[in-house]
Parts: C-alpha cells; structure tokens; sequence
C-alpha cells in the first residue's frame, strides 16, 4: 500500500504495535505458561501479557497520537498496589524490552510519518520508560469511546482460554473515526500462514517456536482491501472470503466455550442452511481471520441466556472491518451493522452473524427462524 494513502500512518504504526505485542504475548506463554498452570486454572500468565501488551501499543499510539483517545480492555488501578509490585516488576521488564527495537525496524513506519511530517517517529523506541510511565500508558484505555472523533480499540489478548490451552488467541488493534472503524490489525501467533496446514493442537506447547508455518498478521483499511503476511515479516498477500455456490457447502467457525456462543443453536441454523460440515471451533477474533481468508464461511455469535450480555467494542471491531474488506458483511442478529459509536460496547446489537455478502440474508433469515423455534424470537 501506498504510503501516502489514507490511514498509511496508523495503518504503519498499528501493524508495528501489534508485531510487538504478539511477540511479547508469546514470550509470556513460553516462560509462564505450563500444563500445570492450565490443570490448576491459573490465569497470572494471561494478566501479565495482558497488561504488558497493553502497555506496549498504547505508548506506541500514544507516541504517534497523544491526542487519540484509546478504548482498551485493562486499566492499572490493581496493579498500583503494594501487592502488586513483583507482577509490576514483570511487566515493567517485558514491556520495556518489547519497545526497545531499534528505529530502523519500522522502515513502513518511519516512512509514512516522514510522509506526513510526523517528527521524531519512533522516539519511544530507544529510552526505557519507568513504572510509572507504563501505568500511565496501561491507564490511556480508559476512554468511553463515542461518535465523535479520532478512537482506537484495543484487546491485548482476545482468548484468554486459548491463549492458556495453546489454541487460538489474538492481539487486535482497530482505529476509528466517528464511530466507524478504518483500521484493523490482528496478530495471531497460533494461527498458520497457509490454511491448509494442521493447527497446533490445544496443549500443545511452544507451538509457535516448534513450526515456522504459525503466526499471521492481518490488515485491512476500509476501502482498500485485506490482507495478510507473516507475523515474522515478509510480504502482504490480498485475502477473500469465499464466495461459494451453495450453503450446502459452506462451514461454520464457531467459538470453543459454549458459554460464548450458543452451540445448540448454531446447529439447528445450519440445519436449516443445509449445511452438513462439522464447525471449525477456535478461540477468539481470529475466527474473523479465518474466515476472511477462505478457512470457514460463517461466523456466529449467538446470545445465551436473557440476552443481556452486551459486546465488546474491542472484541469485533478489527475482526469486522477484515471480513468487510475481505468480501464479507458482519451484522447482529436481526441485520443491523454494529454499532462502534455508542461507548465501550455494542448496546445497541445483539450477537454477531458474519458470512459473504452474498448469502448474508439467508443466514440472518436462519438466525430468525432458529431462535423463533427456541422461544427467543424477541431477542
């Protein structure tokens, strides 16, 4: 992509922060994470990458764009604690050594800001910042979002239980302006380059160090198309979702926890799309991914329960604008698109329904009649 097009600046700076933040998250699962921490549901590795990935893009984005507010899963209030010091101390050391990659690794970066008369673009990345500082930053993702104005939305690790298993878990960054998201970047240290080749199977630890074939970023820009590439650099390979003749032949992506999504009745909609495949289940955003790039068809995420639970904006924001660019629409459950402008969650929708353009209607028609037959028509 051309660097003086649109976005080309934050499109550069969040591919960089993302690099960095995957390779952070995966160093975490390498040191701290073992078959015993997931037998005893331990979840101290997840907060340390957690907060250390949050600390990394928002001092990235805040570098670029001090004025840009910043939506972000985690704040530091916990980890202000005298209890708190040795996890501090922990991610103090791996966020600082995250930052510390020299200027001259972000060529996309540099030349874009230069492009845009961005000074000094890649400051942060030669000083070590204190405790403080990296509070501060974790704190930048407070903000409430809205309608208005420069906005980014960020889940340093989308999947926590996928993250923990070894299975599928993602860094996703998205930018907005006025409620509508122009960016998108996701890393995904687990997930291969080519579809084709065999996932790492849950537990299977070290995957990502073990095989050269795992971990992709994906990047999409609204209006210009998606993409994907190595998460180890190389270059950018244009990705679509698939544009199949039947239903009959498409497959669901779905997520692994039941308590996400409604299984049982994910199964009775494609019954009634005359789909015979068995789902592909994986954690997090990067079902976005894998569908965008051709891996499954639909991606539901059915309401459980009352209903009452309201979406995250960070958790669908990059994934959505990569299916649209990929060929595909994302909307609720009723058809309406989503709705990023109106704080730090989808109040305004319910579920997530994604699939190509073409067969949108009747999956969303399926959706109606599956939660009619199960009483819940009025969600």
């Amino acid at each position: 992509m051309s660097s003086s097009s649109q976005y080309s600046l934050e499109r550069s700076v969040a591919i960089s922060a993302v690099e960095r933040a995957s390779a952070l998250t995966a160093k975490v699962f390498r040191n701290l994470v073992t078959a015993d921490t997931v037998t005893k549901k331990d979840k101290s590795p997840v907060t340390v990458g957690d907060y250390s990935a949050q600390a990394v893009v928002n001092t990235i984005l805040g570098s670029h764009f001090p004025q840009d507010p910043i939506v972000g899963e985690e704040d530091a209030k916990d980890l202000r604690q005298p209890a708190s010091e040795a996890l501090r101390k922990q991610i103090f050391d791996l966020a600082n050594e995250a930052l510390k990659n020299p200027a001259d690794e972000c060529p996309a970066v540099a030349d874009a800001a230069e492009k845009q008369g961005a000074a000094d673009a890649n400051a942060w990345s030669n000083k070590e910042l204190s405790e403080e500082d990296l509070l501060a930053s974790i704190d930048r993702g407070n903000a409430e979002g809205g309608s208005q104005g420069r906005c980014w939305a960020l889940d340093p690790i989308d999947g926590t239980k996928g993250f923990l298993r070894g299975g599928q878990y993602a860094v996703c960054l998205a930018f907005m302006v006025d409620g509508e998201v122009q960016v998108g970047v996701m890393g995904c240290p687990n997930l291969p380059h080519d579809a084709a080749s065999p996932k790492p199977k849950e537990g299977e630890f070290g995957a990502s160090d073990k095989r050269d074939d795992l971990g992709t970023l994906f990047i999409a820009v609204k209006g210009q198309g998606a993409f994907q590439r190595p998460l180890s650099g190389g270059p950018e390979t244009p990705i679509s979702m698939r544009n199949i003749a039947s239903l009959s032949e498409a497959s669901f992506c779905e997520s692994v926890e039941a308590g996400h999504s409604s299984q049982g009745t994910n199964a009775r909609i494609a019954e009634l799309l005359g789909i015979k495949s068995q789902p592909v289940r994986m954690d997090s955003q990067a079902k976005y991914a894998s569908i965008s790039r051709g891996d499954g068809d639909v991606y539901l995420r059915l309401p459980v329960g009352d209903g009452s639970y309201q979406e995250k904006i960070w958790d669908h924001a990059a994934g959505s604008l990569l299916v649209h660019e990929a060929g595909g629409k994302v909307s609720d459950i009723r058809g309406n698109d989503l709705n990023f402008g109106v704080g730090r969650t989808l109040r305004e929708n319910k579920g997530v329904v994604a699939s190509h353009h073409s067969v949108h209607a009747k999956v969303i028609d399926a959706v109606r009649q599956a939660l009619q037959d199960e009483g819940r028509g009025h969600l």
